[in-house]
């Protein structure tokens, strides 16, 4: 009998699948900052789906900025536990829940247990090739441009930074980190800090110490002025772009997109996303929150077709899970097998 028919029996006889899911801390080395906060842990919510043999993982990460919480996240992700008795599946679930943290935990775990059950990588399922070791951006956190050029010349491993940016002062934090790491590939984040008063010049800024991306300059309910600025510098859609509702409306104000698969819901849109973007024409940054390797595993899939990666979460945490991603030069390598997929 075929893998696929096989599968496909194995699923009739099995349809009721047992769920639980938990919050777990990690706690971050040093502290991650942004314009919005810092933080000194990760706060993840596992989900796993066992079929009496097979266990499938997924990781999410509650985005307070999205209106997540730990509570709300696992609210959701209970809410379906009837469903899931009654048989359904990873399809099912894109129409049961929106997109955001707890549908991707949960089709995550989905993609997991399906390749536990077959026998096939999940990228065989999803029809892609071998994940391979990608080059991932390393996260400078906000801070004074002392402190980011230090924490820059300490990322001496790493081709390609992303600095955290905040608004006033900027140019000088991007001068410095520029000045510090003269020969490094430097892109940023203002995680919506700018104004449209000050966007243009700190876009020159930018320009002037060859910043290749800028993602999120503006507030993702004021950012229509981007399709008046000139982009000097290519701008990337983050917290403006979730799923692919709405993602061609962004075309005239972005040249890239963010994708994370907390915000699309898993790695089931984020695919059909991915191939969206690359349609009309949008370049495409893979990125994740603040997590472990459970949360990058799903996402590695989509690395080679990425044209910037940004996969550093697992890296700035104090530890991470046993077996998780490896990192070599500045690229991070797949989980082993039997970690995810």
């Amino acid at each position: 009998m075929c893998t696929n028919c096989a599968y496909k029996k194995r699923v009739q006889n099995m349809t009721s699948l047992k769920l639980v899911a938990k919050s777990e801390k990690w706690p971050i080395s040093g502290s991650f900052v942004i314009s919005r906060g810092a933080k000194t842990h990760a706060d993840v919510v596992v989900v796993e789906l066992s079929d009496g043999v097979h266990v499938g993982r997924g990781e999410c990460v509650p985005y307070g900025r999205y209106g997540d919480t730990l509570a709300s996240v696992l609210d959701q992700i209970h809410s379906q536990e009837g469903a899931l008795g009654d048989g359904l599946d990873r399809m099912g679930l894109q129409s049961a829940i929106p997109a955001g943290a707890a549908r991707n935990a949960l089709d995550c775990a989905f993609w997991d247990l399906q390749a536990k059950q077959t026998g096939r990588a999940a990228f065989e399922i999803a029809g892609l090739n071998a994940p391979e070791p990608l080059l991932t951006a390393y996260t400078i956190s906000l801070g004074t441009p002392e402190t980011m050029a230090h924490d820059a010349r300490a990322a001496s491993g790493f081709q390609l930074l992303k600095l955290k940016l905040g608004g006033d002062g900027d140019d000088d934090r991007m001068q410095a980190v520029r000045a510090a790491r003269p020969n490094a590939r430097l892109i940023a984040d203002a995680n919506e800090a700018w104004t449209p008063d000050n966007c243009a010049s700190l876009l020159e800024s930018a320009k002037s110490v060859g910043f290749e991306l800028i993602e999120q300059p503006l507030s993702a309910d004021n950012d229509c002025i981007l399709s008046e600025i000139d982009h000097v510098v290519p701008l990337c859609a983050d917290e403006s772009m979730h799923a692919r509702d709405g993602l061609a409306a962004l075309r005239d104000r972005y040249d890239a997109v963010n994708i994370k698969l907390d915000k699309t819901g898993g790695l089931t849109e984020a695919l059909q996303v991915f191939e969206m973007a690359q349609k009309i024409d949008f370049k495409v940054m893979l990125g994740c929150m603040v997590c472990t390797s459970l949360s990058v595993a799903p996402a590695f899939l989509l690395g080679g077709m990425a044209d910037f990666v940004d996969l550093d979460g697992p890296l700035l945490l104090a530890e991470d899970r046993f077996d998780g991603i490896a990192l070599n030069e500045g690229k991070i390598a797949p989980t082993r097998c039997g970690f995810w997929g």
